[in-house]
């Protein structure tokens, strides 16, 4: 069953779901992993208060880029306080491959710069666990 799930995961790697950048946008941010060079702007095309559109760039390892691919599809309907609210469990289990803990920091990456994208432009409140931050930068 892992090789299944391996299998998901490098599809979304190298046929990645919305990525390119979007002409317009209501909600966008950029999220980093300096530890590993991973690196995702998020866009996001809202209406009537839910997520119509998210698209992504970026570069880094496959767990980050997939993930990150395999989220666009998740959240395209959720309204902005659903997705803001999502826990990064939601993206493992997405995933479905066990990873380390350094690999968890990989795909929770298109999530926290997500979160970050729709508190600054709606004002959605960011994770508790983030602290007083405004940007997203794993370290």
């Amino acid at each position: 069953m892992d090789d299944l799930y391996r299998e998901n995961l490098m599809d979304h790697y190298q046929h990645p779901r919305h990525h390119g950048p979007m002409a317009e946008c209501d909600a966008e941010a950029e999220g980093q992993n300096p530890l590993c060079g991973d690196q995702v702007v998020v866009q996001v095309k809202l209406t009537d208060g839910a997520i119509e559109e998210m698209r992504f760039t970026g570069h880094g390892c496959a767990v980050s880029q997939a993930a990150t691919s395999m989220l666009t599809e998740l959240v395209q309907g959720l309204t902005v306080d659903e997705a803001a609210a999502l826990p990064s469990q939601a993206i493992l289990d997405e995933l479905a491959i066990p990873l380390s803990a350094m690999r968890v920091k990989c795909a929770v990456l298109g999530l926290g710069t997500l979160k970050l994208a729709l508190h600054r432009a709606t004002g959605t409140p960011l994770p508790a666990e983030w602290g007083d931050t405004d940007e997203m930068v794993w370290s």
